[in-house]
């Protein structure tokens, strides 16, 4: 739902405060231009125009941009896993989506630089529709007595993946 407010909010401001607001977003979702048209059935060539030339779209375009990145940033309970973690630790993680059998879980970051934070942006991917969380051991404790979704750590002799993929498999059973 975030994204959506803030891509709204720069919709509102200017045309080029939305355009760098949109490829923030598409960042944030690890998806690609091609992905976002295909999702919100508009040519690939509108979306290059308004990201990299700062055209203004139709207010039917902006509609459908804005609908597909709620979709895709996970407003509709069950379709990710939030990985809380600082956000050197974020950068590290490439995949964006993780295959469990025949399905595929999107991956969401969520930074805290802090104990404080980490707990907070928990329970807010909680809200936001989280299928689970990844997390830090030293967290771990707190975040289980407050949301009620599997938790999987982040173990530093394993890799971030191993971690997703546990939190996919324990928001199965």
């Amino acid at each position: 739902m975030e994204q959506k407010r803030r891509l709204l909010a720069a919709a509102m401001e200017s045309d080029e405060s939305f355009s760098r607001t949109l490829k923030e977003s598409l960042e944030a979702l690890g998806m690609t231009v091609q992905e976002l048209a295909k999702k919100a059935m508009v040519s690939p060539s509108t979306l290059y125009k308004i990201t990299n030339e700062g055209r203004s779209p139709s207010l039917q375009v902006l509609r459908k941009i804005i609908r597909a990145v709620g979709e895709a940033s996970g407003t509709r309970p069950g379709n990710f896993i939030a990985v809380v973690a600082a956000r050197h630790v974020l950068d590290d993680v490439l995949e964006r989506s993780v295959q469990i059998g025949n399905e595929s879980v999107r991956v969401r970051d969520y930074p805290a630089a802090t104990v404080e934070d980490a707990i907070v942006a928990a329970i807010r991917a909680e809200r936001e529709g989280a299928i689970a969380v990844v997390c830090a051991p030293i967290v771990s404790p707190t975040i289980e007595k407050i949301i009620d979704i599997p938790i999987a750590l982040i173990d530093p002799k394993d890799s971030m993946l191993d971690a997703i993929k546990v939190a996919a498999k324990k928001s199965r059973t």
